[in-house]
């Protein structure tokens, strides 16, 4: 199986590569209004997960307080050191495709009364940065775990399939037991045939010494 999965993890990469991630620049509409955002899209994962995730990234940095209500993440006073020492307030929004399997995240960032635009480019750059980094990460991990799952059901079949042509040829090697044993067991046949005229005819040979030894009794009077 690992060799199977080593090969595989480079289909993870071109098929990463397929699904091209980016980070772009959008509008959407928070808890706190509508705002400048960057948005990405992130794939073979469910919601729930990509919101743990973020949740935890988030976390990773020091924060006063990261709290999720329905479809929105909000970090409040999250402190980037690249940025100095002023806090931000971030807001994420999440929004599933189940059909497609992806998870569109918009992130919004609160930098103190303006909101984040690709016009303050360091800080900019970034976030794109790092949505990109999560997205990838994120998305590869998802492949690669159903990979593990997908390559074991391929063990397993292959398993059976190796018992199966074991089986095979246990049976055929019975097959060619079961004619030996049938060729022997017509020849032993043949013998045990001849056998049987000789015995008849010893038999009859026999019962006519029978017949005179009782003749012999017969005649004492």
């Amino acid at each position: 199986m690992k060799k199977i999965i080593t090969i595989s993890l480079g289909v993870v990469a071109l098929s990463l590569n397929a699904q091209e991630i980016k980070v772009k620049s959008g509008n959407e509409k928070f808890s706190s209004g509508s705002h400048e955002c960057l948005k990405t899209t992130i794939y073979y994962v469910d919601k729930d997960k990509v919101m743990s995730e973020w949740k935890s990234k988030l976390n990773d940095f020091k924060d006063e307080k990261v709290s999720r209500s329905g479809n929105e993440i909000f970090g409040d006073n999250i402190l980037i050191k690249d940025w100095g020492n002023n806090p931000v307030d971030i807001y994420s929004v999440f929004e599933e495709d189940k059909d497609k399997k992806t998870v569109n995240i918009s992130v919004a960032v609160d930098l103190g009364g303006a909101y984040l635009t690709s016009s303050d480019k360091a800080k900019y750059d970034y976030m794109d940065k790092l949505m990109k980094e999560f997205a990838k990460k994120i998305s590869k991990n998802a492949v690669e775990d159903e990979l593990v799952v997908t390559a074991k059901a391929l063990d397993k079949l292959e398993e059976q399939q190796k018992d199966l042509e074991k089986e095979k040829k246990k049976l055929q090697e019975d097959i060619e037991d079961y004619k030996k044993k049938i060729a022997k067991a017509e020849e032993d046949i043949k013998t045990n045939e001849g056998n049987q005229t000789k015995k008849k005819s010893e038999v009859e040979a026999q019962k006519k010494v029978v017949d005179e030894v009782k003749k012999k009794l017969n005649g004492i009077n």
